[in-house]
């Protein structure tokens, strides 16, 4: 199974479309998480496109993509249990703040986003803490990226970056 990780798309603020590298990973995906600040139900649409999706509502999101997604889930996919969640708030860290999201839960993998930085991170209990940073909105980041997710013989973890969103 093959899944791509993407958040904070500000769409159709930061673009209009799906930048062409990113659709180019989104063609042969089994599912697609996003973790965040879509901004608007178009992109939602957009995303739908490629493949089944789910996801959770960022800082950004209205109430109409909270109320489809919510705000934290865990997942269980392929036998690994995942936890998404935006990552915004007060005090902390981003990272610290995903991962005091899902306290008391043991998880494979903990997907957030809002600091639009990727950030992967194998933490002391095996958890994985993942960000894919943005495809859309980089900001002071030297490229634009998303994740992958492979699940098989175990499951890996990696990001794509590429330097246009054109």
């Amino acid at each position: 199974m093959k899944i791509a990780v993407i958040s904070d798309t500000h769409m159709p603020k930061m673009a209009t479309g799906v930048p062409p590298a990113l659709a180019d990973g989104l063609r042969d995906v089994d599912l697609i998480l996003h973790a965040g600040d879509w901004q608007t139900l178009a992109a939602v649409e957009l995303f739908e496109q490629f493949a089944p999706l789910d996801g959770v509502a960022g800082n950004v999101d209205g109430e109409e993509i909270a109320a489809r997604f919510g705000r934290q889930k865990v997942l269980t996919i392929g036998g690994y249990k995942i936890g998404l969640v935006h990552g915004d708030g007060k005090g902390k860290t981003t990272e610290r703040r995903a991962a005091a999201a899902f306290a008391g839960e043991k998880l494979d993998l903990i997907i957030f986003g809002h600091s639009h930085v990727p950030y992967h991170e194998v933490l002391a209990d095996g958890t994985v803490l993942f960000n894919p940073g943005s495809p859309t909105d980089k900001r002071r980041q030297a490229q634009f990226s998303y994740g992958l997710i492979e699940i098989g013989e175990g499951m890996r973890v990696r990001h794509e970056f590429y330097a246009e969103k054109k």
